[in-house]
């Protein structure tokens, strides 16, 4: 959208969209690894994607979306995850709250510390497993609830 300049020139300002990648993984028990956040909802694991320093972000810059989530699994729960395919209508626009437009990009993940049960960050206030037949019960947006149904689906987990 073109705005004036304090010189009275058009400048083009592109609007931004946040983005945030996120990841269904499974434990060796097959339960959804899930974190309940501060607005009531169960989310899966992920965040947004790190900028850099060039870019005024205080973190080094994520080379690739499944950087960024390997990343944010990590320090979300600490386990370690390779990024898979992204899912089935995986990408999707989220308002968390009003007038908070979100891109959120799901990917399957395969859990390379099955066994570790997760740890809660202190970015969350609770953090879940659950059993493929429990998301559906789940207070949670519909587009999380249809990734975890195609990575439970997917040939590929």
């Amino acid at each position: 959208m073109p705005t004036l300049t304090s010189q009275g020139l058009l400048m083009y300002k592109p609007s931004l969209w946040p983005v945030s990648v996120k990841g269904v993984a499974l434990d060796a028990r097959e339960r959804v690894l899930l974190l309940y956040n501060e607005r009531g909802e169960w989310e899966l694991p992920g965040g947004r994607l790190e900028i850099g320093p060039d870019g005024n972000g205080s973190a080094p810059a994520d080379e690739s979306l499944g950087e960024a989530l390997e990343r944010e699994v990590s320090e979300e729960s600490g386990w370690t995850v390779k990024t898979g395919p992204l899912l089935d209508g995986g990408a999707w626009i989220y308002e968390p709250i009003p007038g908070r437009r979100v891109l959120i990009v799901t990917y399957g993940c395969m859990v390379l510390t099955p066994g570790l049960a997760p740890v809660l960050s202190a970015e969350h206030r609770k953090v879940g497993l659950f059993h493929q037949h429990e998301v559906a019960g789940l207070t949670m947006p519909e587009g999380y609830k249809q990734s975890i149904a195609a990575w439970y689906a997917h040939p590929e987990r």
